[in-house]
């Protein structure tokens, strides 16, 4: 039997399809639904008392470069090698079923109180649910978002588009931001990223299931071909403790 999709809107772009080859079952890659996958649960919105109403705080901070990196940085620093710890607090109160809420940074970094705030949430590919999700699969080979990371289990992200301020004055105005509280996607004590996992035994992303952490950046419209990735502006950071409220 065919799984059950998630809402109307992902119906026709995600359909399960199997096939049979050499006599065993595959399915491809859906935002819900990952081939190999030993454990199924139910979606939120197939529980009677979900809500959709998500707090959540991060702390355990770090920024990856810094603000004023010249051109030809790496922002993913999957290797850790650029990482500084930073002083702060992240907030996020939003509705995953409404699209709404608020996700703001602050962080005391060497340049002064960075705040970082998303102003309206928006879709910017189908798997992204009108702007918030909830129990999806990102990156690797998930069939959703880009490969800078490892495939791995979303408990809840965000797009849209934001602002910051440094100490007060506007620093960046209309740009994309992006959050998501993912599986341990970096190591508990060097902070790196082991992706791509050489030797690899299953189909399952390169990530530690018994740690999560948060991932979150603004980026510019404007690209620069020298930079990973490839945005004139890419200001990343993340945080190893995540706090359900």
């Amino acid at each position: 039997m065919l799984p059950t999709t998630i809402r109307g809107m992902l119906l026709a772009p995600f359909t399960i399809l199997v096939m049979t080859v050499g006599g065993v079952a595959s399915a491809q890659s859906t935002p819900r639904q990952q081939p190999g996958a030993e454990v199924g649960f139910y979606a939120p919105e197939q529980h009677d008392l979900y809500d959709g109403h998500w707090v959540l705080s991060a702390s355990r901070l770090y920024q990856v470069g810094r603000l004023d990196d010249p051109s030809g940085w790496d922002h993913i620093d999957n290797d850790a090698s650029d990482v500084h710890a930073v002083d702060g607090t992240v907030e996020i109160d939003v509705n995953e079923i409404q699209n709404t809420g608020t996700f703001v940074a602050r962080l005391q970094l060497t340049d002064g109180e960075l705040v970082l705030e998303i102003d309206r949430f928006n879709e910017f590919s189908p798997c992204q649910d009108g702007g918030i999700a909830a129990s999806i699969y990102e990156h690797g080979d998930s069939g959703c978002g880009d490969t800078n990371w490892p495939k791995t289990f979303i408990f809840l992200a965000g797009w849209g588009f934001g602002h910051a301020t440094l100490n007060g004055e506007t620093l960046y105005e209309d740009y994309q931001m992006h959050f998501m509280i993912t599986q341990g996607m970096r190591d508990r004590e060097t902070l790196a990223v082991n992706y791509p996992l050489v030797d690899k035994r299953s189909p399952a992303g390169a990530v530690n299931p018994a740690t999560q952490q948060i991932d979150f950046f603004i980026r510019s419209p404007e690209n620069d071909a020298r930079n990973n990735p490839t945005r004139r502006i890419f200001d990343h950071f993340f945080g190893m403790e995540v706090t359900w409220k």
